[in-house]
């Protein structure tokens, strides 16, 4: 079986797709079916839904951020493995973009309007780590799943016991998140300075506190 080899041109093109179907259209997902299908809805106060609503709509501007990251990473990979660990992710965290996604519908908010400007930042972040070499590359997937899972907790903690969708689609979203950074680990991921983990951590919390209002 003859394998294609694609141009530069033609990875522009199919990154530039993957960017449309990420921020506008329906992304490719894997098989896996949303965990919060058959839950009932809870009984949530006006106040307490638009909270939970906020909140969901940070976990899909981050899962924004995630294809753009993986995005940035594969294209730039060096190691045809690391690429394919790369896009094999990024696919499953397709599947954190439309169930976040369903669940704003759900509750009659909406996508953060920052979403462009956060992929493209996120998006030029994954070409660099890529750029900078494969170890990098895993571990500064290390790194951002570590700071997800952290950031997963703080929200499954705000979150009423009593929405079991919303708590489903974050669970299953922290499980992945953990299952992704044991891979990269694996893979030979090293540990990013101090400084820079730092800088991902004062990112983290400008995206989380605008995109919970914009």
């Amino acid at each position: 079986m003859s394998t294609r080899h694609y141009t530069p041109v033609d990875a522009l093109l199919i990154q530039g797709d993957r960017a449309l179907r990420t921020l506008f259209g329906r992304p490719s997902q894997t098989e896996r079916p949303n965990p919060a299908v058959g839950l009932g809805e809870g009984d949530l106060g006006s106040d307490q839904r638009r909270h939970v609503a906020r909140l969901m709509r940070i976990n899909h501007t981050g899962e924004v951020c995630a294809q753009a990251l993986y995005q940035g990473q594969a294209l730039t990979a060096r190691l045809p493995e690391t690429r394919h660990r790369l896009e094999r992710s990024a696919q499953e965290e397709n599947d954190h973009l439309v169930w976040c996604e369903t669940r704003l519908r759900e509750l009659d908010d909406r996508k953060s309007l920052l979403n462009p400007l956060w992929y493209a930042g996120a998006f030029g972040l994954g070409a660099a780590a890529g750029i900078a070499g494969d170890k990098w590359s895993l571990g500064f997937v290390v790194e951002t799943e570590r700071q997800v899972e952290h950031h997963l907790d703080d929200h499954l903690e705000q979150i009423p016991l009593q929405d079991e969708k919303s708590r489903a689609i974050l669970e299953q979203m922290r499980a992945d998140e953990i299952h992704h950074a044991q891979i990269a680990r694996a893979a030979g991921g090293a540990e990013l300075p101090t400084p820079v983990r730092r800088v991902m951590r004062w990112g983290s919390r400008l995206m989380t506190g605008s995109v919970y209002w914009v």
